[in-house]
């Protein structure tokens, strides 16, 4: 298992954790053990479920248990996980999240079900290089999510979770046909300039998306009407044009990666706005309107809120959630996966849907 670094400490490496091993024997026969806890190897089974799925089975979780009681084995977890105790934690709010978590995957230790999933396929027209990165999540402490591209649209996917937003949800898109120009950097510290920026964006892909639902409830009928009224160059002529695109800006892709080349412009977090990692970098290439999932407690009343994707480098991005006047900054992770590109988009859809099915 691939546990983030220690909170807030996301430019840190992955760390390793071996779940269970297996020693194969002679005439197709192998062993499996269970490596869970911290008396040693123990007995546990493999079950393959489907294709591209398997389960793992503890046969002596007791081997799992601490002579201290739960008690012991918090405080061993709260040391791995988080590198602390939790007279270090000050905050109860925080306190409180990490035990429901501990409460929650300690549950779930006997036996687990994994399933493939794929990195998504890159693009040279790509903003920056898509695949797997770290970001924090204030109290939740720091979570992996997978950044792919699709058209106009780039999607943070969520591969691990926690208890607002669980793994398989979107918690970030993209529009990457909305740039927003950020204020100087006297007028960028003031969170209501930027919050007016951001609305107003917010507003503009409002009347974009009504007009295009009126354009497509007008029918085909209609459509055909139209084509035989201008003839049969004219819909090439508009758009060769650029007529009746529906969105103003610079085109995305390959525009957008040559945008990337240019000059940093100077970056600075808005008053009030919380970031768990405060050396979080002072330069930025370029921002774009996007949104944010939050939600209540076992991912209740969930919504999409506005906010600004930061891009820095071609390893780092940042979200501010705007309506949480919170930060997010994400980190590559530069593991390297053996045959973990996926062998289409197509593929990479599917498994992204799948994903989010099982949350859903």
């Amino acid at each position: 298992m691939y546990l983030p670094p220690h909170d807030p400490h996301v430019d840190d490496p992955m760390r390793f954790k071996p779940l269970f091993r297996i020693h194969l024997m002679e005439r197709k026969c192998a062993t499996v053990e269970c490596m869970y806890g911290h008396k040693g190897p123990h007995n546990g089974n493999i079950q393959i479920v489907k294709k591209d799925e398997f389960s793992t089975k503890c046969n002596q979780t007791d081997h799992h248990r601490m002579s201290g009681g739960r008690q012991e084995e918090f405080r061993t977890w709260l040391r791995e996980e988080w590198g602390r105790t939790l007279e270090d934690i000050f905050h109860e709010h925080m306190q409180e999240l990490i035990l429901m978590k501990f409460i929650y995957t300690s549950q779930y230790d006997n036996c687990l079900t994994y399933r493939r999933i794929y990195l998504p396929p890159s693009s040279p027209d790509d903003l920056i290089k898509p695949g797997l990165f770290k970001g924090t999540y204030g109290s939740h402490g720091l979570e992996i999510v997978m950044l792919s591209f699709h058209g106009k649209k780039a999607k943070g996917t969520k591969i691990t979770g926690d208890p607002n937003i669980p793994a398989g949800q979107q918690t970030v898109e993209i529009d990457l046909a909305h740039p927003i120009q950020l204020p100087d950097i006297e007028n960028l510290s003031d969170f209501n300039e930027l919050s007016r920026i951001v609305l107003e964006v917010q507003e503009q892909v409002r009347q974009e998306q009504q007009q295009e639902e009126e354009e497509e409830e007008e029918g085909q009928e209609e459509e055909e009407e139209s084509r035989s009224w201008q003839g049969p160059s004219q819909p090439s002529e508009q758009l060769a044009n650029g007529e009746g695109n529906g969105a103003e800006g610079p085109p995305v892709g390959g525009a957008a990666t040559q945008d990337a080349a240019q000059p940093s412009q100077a970056f600075v977090l808005p008053v009030g706005v919380i970031s768990r990692k405060e050396d979080y970098p002072r330069t930025c290439r370029m921002c774009f309107y996007g949104t944010g999932l939050i939600a209540g407690h076992g991912f209740t009343s969930p919504e999409r809120t506005p906010g600004v994707f930061v891009l820095f480098d071609d390893d780092r991005f940042g979200f501010i959630w705007l309506e949480l006047k919170s930060f997010s900054l994400y980190s590559r992770i530069k593991v390297s996966f053996q045959n973990a590109e996926a062998p289409s988009q197509e593929v990479f859809d599917e498994v992204l849907k799948n994903i989010q099915s099982l949350t859903s």
